[in-house]
């Protein structure tokens, strides 16, 4: 079975570098528009830059993902790019121990 991914929206958490990169370069050229938090802009900026390079849509958002607050901008910002949301890759904290996610 097929799928066509083409026009739908992905967030990636983290994906400024490691496994979030290489995934939101994956969801690109399914034809997603990529939606990329980080806290590391300059990663995350160089990972929009790689996709729109290859012919993909994306945008970079910075965001720390332990903070309720900057995840509801996020969510907002994101939004407000594309008009929807319809899969998240939450790569980012997974290294918290002490903290939570919000």
């Amino acid at each position: 079975m097929s799928m066509s991914f083409s026009g739908q929206v992905a967030l990636v958490t983290g994906g400024g570098a490691g496994i979030g990169r290489a995934t939101a370069l994956v969801f690109a050229g399914e034809g997603l528009k990529v939606v990329v938090a980080d806290l590391d802009a300059v990663g995350g900026e160089e990972t929009v830059g790689q996709i729109r390079a290859a012919g993909g849509e994306a945008l970079f958002i910075a965001c720390d993902v332990t903070c309720e607050d900057q995840v509801r901008q996020l969510h907002e910002h994101l939004v407000a790019a594309y008009g929807r949301l319809d899969y998240a890759f939450n790569n980012a904290g997974i290294e918290i121990e002490q903290g939570k996610l919000a």
